[in-house]
C-alpha cells in the first residue's frame, strides 16, 4: 500500500454530526439576554394574531398555528442555522397544506387529522436527511437581484395588508384584496383606530432618538404606547387580538400505514419550507452583515417539523416577516426565538386572556415599520442603472411576489438570471482555429514537415467549460472545418465537460472522419478524460491518439506521415518489381 493512500483524509462521522450541534447555539445565549428577551416578547406578541390566523386557514383550527409557532420558536432556536431566524407557520406552507388537507378530508367532512400531522411529522424527517446530505449550500447561488425584489416585494405586501388595520378595519386575506379594500377604508377611516396605529408607528421611529438605551426595543415600547393610549382614551369601537384557545396540547404519533399517499406531499412541505426558510436566512443576512449556516437551518427545520407533526401543529419555516421584526428590536441570538415560543406557550397554557387587550391597530403601526424597514434601500437609488438582466430579474420577482407567489417568483427569478449567465458565458466562451503555418510558437526541433502539410493539420484550441450553454458557439466555429488532414483538439483549459459538450466533441470527431481526417486529444484533465471515456467518446479517438501536449501531437503526425510514407513507397517498389 502506497504512502499516499495513508495521507488521504479518512471520513470523521463525529466531526460531521458536530456542524448539527445545538451546542453552537446555547453557547452564545448569553451575549445579549436583555434584547433578545425584550425582542422575544414583542415578536410573540405580533406573531399571535398570525399564528392563530393560519392556523384557521389551514383548516385544522387555531391551536394548530399556535402550536407551530410555539415549536418553531423553541426548537429552531435551538437548532437552527441563523441566530436571527425565527420560525412559525407561513403564508405559502399553510397553503399549501391546506391544499392537502381538504384534498384528504374523511367521508365525514372532518380533516383526517392522524394523516394530515404525519405528513407534517415525514416532511420534517425528510429535511433532517436533506440537511445531513449537505445540500444547503446551494441557496448560496441565489443572485442578488432575486433576493433584492423579493425582500422589496414582502416589505411592500406587509405594508398593503397593515394600511386597513391602521384605519380600524380587519386585515385583508390578500394583496389584492387589500388594493381594492384600502381606497373604501380610506374614506370611511375609524379616528381611534388611526390614533392609536400613528401614536404606536411615531414612536417606533422617534424612541430610538429619545434614548440610547439598548434595552428597551422600539416596536416594544411603541406596543406599550399604543396600548395605553387606548385604554386610558377608553376606545371602545376598535379590534383588539381576539380570544385564543388555551390548554396543553393533543398528541398525535406518527401513523406510515398510508405512506405512500403521504409521501408526496411530505416531499412537497419540506421542498418548500427549505427554499421558504432560506431565503429568509439570506435577508437575515443581508440585514445583519453575518452568514447563517444552511444545512444547520434546514436541520432545526426538520426538527422543528416532527414537533408539530407530534402536537398537532401547522407545518413551519423561518418567517420573513417574524425575523425582520426580531432583527429591528434587537434580537442576536436563539434566545430570543426562544423566548418568543415560551411566551407563546405562556399564553396558550393560561396566560391568553392578558393578550386580548392589545388593538389590532397597535400592531398594524409595528408591522408598518417592520415592512418599511425589510425593503432594499440600498438598490433603490440604482435602479435606473442596474445591467439590463438585473433589472428584469429584479422586477420580475417584485410583481411576482406581490402578485402571484413566492414560489413563482424565485422560480422566475432563478430562471432569469440562469438563463443570463448561461448567455454570457457562452459569449465570454474563448476557441480558434488555425493551422500550423498559423501558428507563432516554433514546432519542435527534431520535427520537419513539408509547408503543404501544415496547412492540412488545424488547432482547435477550447478555453473554458464545455457545456450546454457554449454548444452553438463552438459549433459553429467547428463546421467551418473544411480541408483538413489533422485535427488537434487542445483541451488543457477545459476543466469540465458535460453530456451536450462531449456530444458536441463526438459531432466534431464524426465530422472529421467523414472527411478522412484524424483527430487528437491533448491536454485533457482526469475529470474531462472520464466523462469522456463513460460516453465513449474517447473510443472514437482512440487511447494513443489523448497525448498529453501539442508538441506530442504534431511528433504524432509526423510519426504517421512518416509510416504512411513508407507503406506508399513500399507499393511503389513492389508495382516497379512486378513490371
Amino acid at each position: 500500500m502506497s504512502q499516499n493512500q495513508f495521507d488521504q483524509p479518512r471520513f470523521n462521522l463525529k466531526s460531521y454530526l458536530n456542524e448539527f450541534n445545538p451546542w453552537h447555539n446555547i453557547k452564545i445565549m448569553h451575549t445579549n439576554v436583555p434584547n433578545d428577551i425584550l425582542a422575544g416578547i414583542t415578536v410573540a406578541v405580533i406573531a399571535m394574531p398570525l399564528a392563530l390566523a393560519f392556523g384557521v386557514a389551514s383548516g385544522l383550527g387555531a391551536e394548530a398555528g399556535m402550536w407551530a409557532a410555539i415549536c418553531g420558536g423553541i426548537l429552531v432556536g435551538l437548532f437552527g442555522g441563523s441566530n436571527t431566524g425565527v420560525s412559525g407557520p407561513t403564508g405559502p406552507k399553510v397553503v399549501q397544506l391546506a391544499a392537502i388537507i381538504a384534498a384528504t378530508k374523511m367521508a365525514s367532512g372532518e380533516p383526517d387529522i392522524v394523516f394530515a400531522m404525519s405528513m407534517v411529522f415525514l416532511s420534517g424527517l425528510i429535511c433532517i436527511v436533506l440537511a445531513l446530505m449537505k445540500i444547503g449550500r446551494f441557496i448560496y447561488y441565489t443572485p442578488y437581484s432575486v433576493v433584492s425584489g423579493f425582500m422589496c416585494g414582502i416589505g411592500v405586501i406587509i405594508i398593503l395588508l397593515e394600511i386597513p388595520p391602521m384605519l380600524g378595519f380587519a386585515t385583508p386575506n390578500s394583496v389584492m384584496s387589500a388594493i381594492k379594500q384600502i381606497p373604501y377604508d380610506i374614506m370611511h377611516e375609524k379616528p381611534h383606530a388611526l390614533i392609536v396605529s400613528l401614536a404606536t408607528f411615531a414612536t417606533i421611529l422617534i424612541w430610538p432618538r429619545l434614548t440610547k438605551k439598548q434595552w428597551l426595543p422600539a416596536p416594544l415600547m411603541g406596543l406599550i404606547v399604543g396600548t395605553s393610549l387606548a385604554h386610558l382614551l377608553q376606545f371602545k369601537d376598535i379590534e383588539y387580538i381576539a380570544s385564543m384557545p388555551v390548554g396543553v396540547p393533543h398528541l398525535y404519533w406518527p401513523d406510515f400505514s398510508r405512506f405512500g399517499d403521504m409521501i408526496g406531499g411530505a416531499f412537497a412541505l419540506a421542498g418548500l419550507c427549505i427554499f421558504d426558510s432560506l431565503l429568509t436566512c439570506l435577508v437575515a443576512d443581508n440585514m445583519t452583515n453575518e452568514r447563517h449556516n444552511s444545512d444547520r437551518e434546514i436541520f432545526g427545520q426538520g426538527i422543528a417539523n416532527m414537533g408539530c407533526g407530534i402536537v398537532g401543529g401547522v407545518t413551519t419555516a423561518t418567517a420573513t416577516m417574524r425575523t425582520v421584526a426580531n432583527i429591528k428590536c434587537g434580537g442576536k441570538t436563539g434566545l430570543a426565538s426562544i423566548t418568543h415560543g415560551l411566551v407563546l406557550l405562556a399564553l396558550m397554557l393560561g396566560l391568553a386572556p392578558y393578550a386580548s387587550y392589545i388593538p389590532m391597530a397597535c400592531l398594524a403601526g409595528i408591522l408598518l415599520k417592520v415592512g418599511m424597514d425589510i425593503i432594499d434601500y440600498r438598490v433603490l437609488p440604482v435602479l435606473h442603472r442596474m445591467p439590463f438582466m438585473d433589472s428584469i430579474c429584479f422586477w420580475a420577482v417584485l410583481i411576482l411576489t406581490i402578485s402571484v407567489d413566492l414560489l413563482v417568483a424565485m422560480g422566475v427569478g432563478i430562471t432569469i438570471a440562469f438563463v443570463r449567465i448561461v448567455q454570457e458565458l457562452g459569449q465570454a466562451y474563448e476557441q480558434n482555429v488555425v493551422n500550423l503555418n498559423e501558428i507563432s510558437r516554433p514546432l519542435p526541433a527534431d520535427v520537419s514537415m513539408p509547408e503543404d502539410l501544415k496547412e492540412k493539420v488545424l488547432k482547435l484550441r477550447l478555453e473554458g467549460p464545455l457545456f450546454f450553454g457554449v454548444s452553438d458557439t463552438i459549433y459553429r466555429t467547428s463546421s467551418a472545418l473544411v480541408d483538413y488532414k489533422y485535427l488537434i483538439i487542445r483541451m488543457a483549459r477545459v476543466p469540465m465537460v458535460d453530456m451536450s459538450g462531449a456530444y458536441l466533441l463526438e459531432d466534431i470527431i464524426d465530422k472529421a472522419h467523414d472527411q478522412g481526417a484524424t483527430v487528437f486529444f491533448t491536454g485533457l484533465r482526469p475529470q474531462v478524460e472520464r466523462t469522456l471515456n463513460r460516453l465513449k467518446v474517447i473510443e472514437k479517438v482512440s487511447e494513443q491518439n489523448c497525448l498529453a501536449t501539442f508538441n506530442d501531437a504534431i511528433l504524432r503526425i509526423q510519426e504517421l506521415e512518416s509510416r504512411q510514407s513508407d507503406t506508399e513507397n513500399k507499393v511503389e517498389y513492389e508495382d516497379v518489381s512486378r513490371v
